[in-house]
């Protein structure tokens, strides 16, 4: 009988069969959102490409496309949107005003950056919701002041300036801090009770920045949640992904509205849409490709080459706009004070009561 039973009950290769199945089915359903996303998204800038017969404008902006699909990974694997690549391109390399690249940058983030996000959403990766939730209150703030009152009347000069000093600090703060970032796991308790005012200053301030640049508010939140909440990276670039969906959505919204309002002062250039037809097919399968890439291998060869680029490109930015004397100075300034702003968030991140809390 012993032998009988032990037969009986050993599993046979198609056991497991039931199970995988319903896994299967359950994975299928759970990114069914995401899928018709995509369904939906593809369908409409098909309609718009063959009812507009605008399939030459795609084909003659290969390169951006080509461009993006370096970008739009970057935008669903590291803290950096999409307008990261697509801003440097557009405006170091084809010669672009520093306000065609902002408003590109997120124009396809509203694409690539929302389609990353609904697949973390899909995929139920870990978020640090209250901060992002705060973040969002103030950036829905923070981003109509910027575009309405701010960004139209800084000289293209500083725009490409501004945009090379906040990433430039942060591909410096990443090397610096990179084996720590990269071991850190969990998130720290400590600063979570001021979740609502350190997220609407940041959302302020983030918002601001991306009106000007495209991009900003993604370094920012993720710098504070790294630095400051010590989180783990698998919370900290969700959520700035996150965040820098919300921020292009609405910065690409009010900017077309004041556009269509008072195109003497906010006109969005006709080049902005022929790039973005190129490039938004290529973001919308991209950005969450990178999302699920990063989860298979390790984060830290993709954070120092784009680390490496980011401080590249400032360079760069220095050379070709033939930056010299007192405003070469306070770009690198700026640099400084960007990582002593870093610097000030890493050790209040590592005071002894925060410590303490964890306990």
């Amino acid at each position: 009988m012993a032998i009988v039973s032990a037969t009986a009950d050993a599993p046979s290769p198609n056991a497991t069969s039931p199970t995988v199945v319903v896994r299967m089915l359950v994975s299928l359903r759970r990114m069914m959102p995401f899928l018709i996303w995509l369904a939906g998204f593809y369908f409409v800038w098909s309609l718009i490409v063959i009812m507009g017969g605008h399939w030459s404008t795609v084909i003659s902006h290969w390169p951006i496309a080509l461009a993006m699909s370096f970008g739009s990974y970057v935008a669903g694997s590291t803290p950096m949107g999409g307008g990261t690549v697509g801003f440097p391109v557009l405006v170091l390399i084809f010669e672009m005003p520093g306000s065609l690249g902002r408003n590109f940058g997120l124009a396809v983030q509203s694409i690539g950056m929302v389609s990353a996000s609904i697949y973390i959403l899909n995929a139920r990766r870990p978020l640090h919701w209250r901060l992002l939730g705060a973040s969002m209150l103030g950036s829905l703030i923070g981003t109509p002041i910027g575009v309405a009152l701010i960004a139209p009347f800084i000289p293209d000069l500083w725009v490409k300036l501004l945009f090379g000093v906040v990433w430039a600090s942060f591909g410096i703060m990443h090397l610096v801090k990179l084996k720590e970032l990269i071991a850190a796991e969990g998130i720290t308790q400590h600063w979570r009770r001021f979740d609502l005012p350190i997220g609407l200053s940041i959302g302020l301030a983030g918002g601001i920045v991306a009106s000007i640049t495209g991009v900003g508010i993604d370094m920012l939140v993720y710098a504070t949640l790294v630095l400051l909440y010590r989180a783990d990276l698998k919370i900290s670039i969700p959520t700035s992904v996150c965040l820098m969906a919300f921020t292009s959505v609405i910065g690409i919204m009010f900017n077309l509205l004041l556009g269509t309002i008072r195109p003497d002062i906010y006109r969005v250039e006709p080049e902005v849409f022929a790039n973005w037809l190129a490039a938004a097919p290529v973001v919308a399968l991209g950005a969450p490709l990178g999302a699920v890439v990063v989860e298979l291998i390790s984060r830290k060869p993709t954070l120092l080459i784009v680390s490496s680029l980011c401080i590249g490109q400032f360079v760069w930015t220095l050379i070709h706009e033939r930056v010299s004397s007192l405003t070469l100075m306070a770009a690198f300034l700026a640099v400084v004070l960007c990582n002593g702003i870093f610097h000030v968030l890493y050790s209040l991140g590592h005071r002894p009561e925060a410590y303490d809390d964890e306990r």
